[in-house]
């Protein structure tokens, strides 16, 4: 039996070129690219997607979309590394932690919607908490975040690397006009009832997530504190792979959240760090956001369309 095709298309992004890493030297798929001339080329690229058995699609939006409405062979399969579906309903939200029953969907599914790498963080925090009644949906939710440049994509890593590399260090906050393309998705796969407050920032780094969010305990249920929030993090996720809860009993410099710790792994870890008398909760991320956040969950989602 010959090995699944896979076709990454847009392989020369930055998400598309770790997927391209990743999948690499493996024996039990073929890579399809297409060479430098064909890459803009319509016709090309809907032959090469529609002789495929799954698609990865690593462009901007508006491409992503023409791509997925371009095939017309009903044997392909695809995963959209892009934004365009991770709020559409025909869509499987490719986060195989969000629920028991999300890794046997995501499996199963002929269009998986890869998610954003923030949403990645501030969804794998929230949604168990909120599926256990332990954060209320219209909770005033605030969420902060600094990313590496690479988040940025070509024009970020271009920006640090290129041969007009700036050479001072750099940290900005923006998404200001708080319309972040980030927001619908976070919403609707947390299930909060409320756009969420939602603060990004990148820094002259290049990879690696850190996000946090802030909770008063005198807005949530009485008797609901930072280790109730721990411990139900800790049964949902007890047997996933990729994502870890860290013990609350962390030393000092355990509490240093690094936002690089992670790069080069598809690992998330999730903290809850808590000061009762104050009534004070953080919730904190960190994952690398070319991995988890991007290239490594769309192998990990890979792998589940094949079975393995």
């Amino acid at each position: 039996m010959a090995s699944p095709l896979i076709f990454i298309d847009g392989d020369q992004g930055t998400t598309g070129l770790q997927i391209h890493d990743r999948l690499r030297g493996r024996t039990d798929i073929q890579l399809v690219t297409l060479p430098d001339a064909h890459r803009k080329d319509p016709q090309r690229r809907a032959e090469a997607i529609n002789d495929c058995d799954i698609a990865i699609l690593c462009l901007p939006d508006a491409a992503a979309r023409e791509a997925a409405a371009s095939i017309v062979n009903p044997r392909v399969r695809v995963i959209d590394a892009s934004s365009a579906h991770r709020t559409h309903a025909e869509w499987v939200y490719g986060l195989p932690e969000l629920t028991r029953e999300q890794a046997s969907l995501v499996a199963s599914a002929r269009r998986v919607s890869n998610p954003g790498c923030y949403p990645t963080a501030a969804v794998g925090l929230l949604r168990p908490l909120l599926d256990a009644g332990l954060i209320p949906r219209d909770y005033p939710v605030s969420i902060n975040a600094v990313a590496g440049y690479s988040g940025r994509g070509r024009a970020g890593v271009d920006e640090h690397e290129g041969p007009n590399a700036i050479s001072r260090s750099q940290h900005r906050v923006y998404g200001l006009e708080l319309v972040h393309k980030h927001v619908p998705e976070i919403q609707q796969h947390s299930g909060l009832a409320f756009r969420p407050m939602f603060i990004p920032s990148y820094s002259s780094y290049r990879q690696g997530i850190v996000l946090t969010i802030p909770l008063e305990t005198r807005l949530l249920a009485p008797g609901v504190d930072g280790e109730t929030l721990h411990r139900c993090l800790s049964a949902h996720y007890a047997d996933e792979k990729y994502v870890q809860v860290m013990p609350q009993d962390l030393s000092d410099v355990g509490k240093q959240l690094d936002p690089e710790a992670l790069n080069g792994t598809n690992l998330m870890q999730l903290s809850v760090f808590s000061h009762k008398e104050n009534g004070q909760i953080l919730l904190a991320a960190v994952l690398d956001n070319l991995g988890k956040g991007a290239s490594g969950a769309a192998v990990q989602n890979l792998e589940l369309m094949l079975g393995q």
